[in-house]
């Protein structure tokens, strides 16, 4: 059989703070970040699966990366646990604190944890990409972690 590799893209809105940092990056800001999901499978052969000839419908993939990741990123702040920004979220709900520094690498491989906890056994995570603006991202390959 062939495997084959399909590709879902997503955008959300999110804002962090880089405590520690000496550029301006270290203060609140935000982007607008795309999130690519690329995963790995052998289509369907099964006639009888509503699924027959797909690695994965579209829409699982959707609902997957919707309710796990976007959901947890999408218009929110992103802090480090320890910011000197902590107490923010007294006036506002949307904040995030997590236990890294919220750079576009980290929080990558965040959604890459994430990925791997929710994808059902017949594929495997092939690459994700997160273009923090227009001119810069991270990548993550599954082959790269050998």
């Amino acid at each position: 059989m062939k495997k084959v590799r399909l590709t879902k893209q997503f955008d959300f809105e999110a804002a962090h703070a880089l405590d520690g940092y000496h550029g301006k990056c270290k203060d609140i800001h935000g982007h607008s970040y795309q999130l690519n999901v690329t995963i790995i499978g052998e289509p369907c052969q099964d006639p009888s699966d509503t699924t027959l000839g797909m690695v994965m419908d579209f829409a699982d993939l959707k609902k997957i990366v919707k309710n796990n990741i976007i959901n947890q990123f999408d218009h929110w702040l992103i802090l480090k646990s320890d910011s000197r920004f902590a107490g923010l979220d007294k006036i506002n709900e949307r904040i995030r604190y997590v236990d890294y520094q919220p750079t576009c690498e980290n929080m990558l491989l965040e959604m890459v944890q994430i990925l791997l906890e929710h994808l059902p056994e017949n594929v495997r995570l092939h690459n994700v990409f997160l273009r923090e603006t227009a001119r810069s991202y991270a990548e993550w390959f599954a082959s790269d972690q050998d």
